[in-house]
């Protein structure tokens, strides 16, 4: 899988975030927290990335932010793939009150996505 991320991977449609924010689990691990909901039918990883307003001011802080954290996002996303998950919607928050290295960001985001991966797969293991 190429480490790159297209736009077919970008969360945009607004009912798709909807039903994501309503149905979808919720992890968190300082300084992001993460929804995630399964998605039947559709294969592959999208993912929206939101840094609140309320805490950066500035839009150059909130766009730094994003960056570092789809870059963290694009480098270990094939580690979804290799943990066997299908299709899924990921909203990744930013909800420290500071701004937090790229190394903190990629390490939280690791622990984030070995959490959804193994509570995926106990929940496949109870579905059966």
């Amino acid at each position: 899988m190429p480490a790159t991320l297209p736009k077919s991977e970008i969360l945009r449609s607004k009912k798709d975030i909807d039903v994501l924010f309503m149905k979808g689990r919720s992890l968190s691990q300082f300084p992001l927290r993460m929804c995630y909901l399964p998605t039947e039918g559709r294969p592959g990883l999208r993912i929206l990335v939101s840094v609140p307003k309320r805490y950066f001011k500035r839009a150059v802080k909130r766009n730094l932010l994003k960056r570092r954290i789809r870059e963290a996002f694009r480098l270990h996303k094939d580690q979804f793939a290799a943990d066997g998950c299908g299709g899924m919607d990921i909203a990744f928050i930013y909800t420290a009150h500071e701004e937090h290295s790229f190394q903190r960001i990629e390490e939280s985001l690791c622990r984030l996505i070995a959490a959804a991966s193994t509570s995926e797969a106990t929940a496949a293991d109870e579905s059966l």
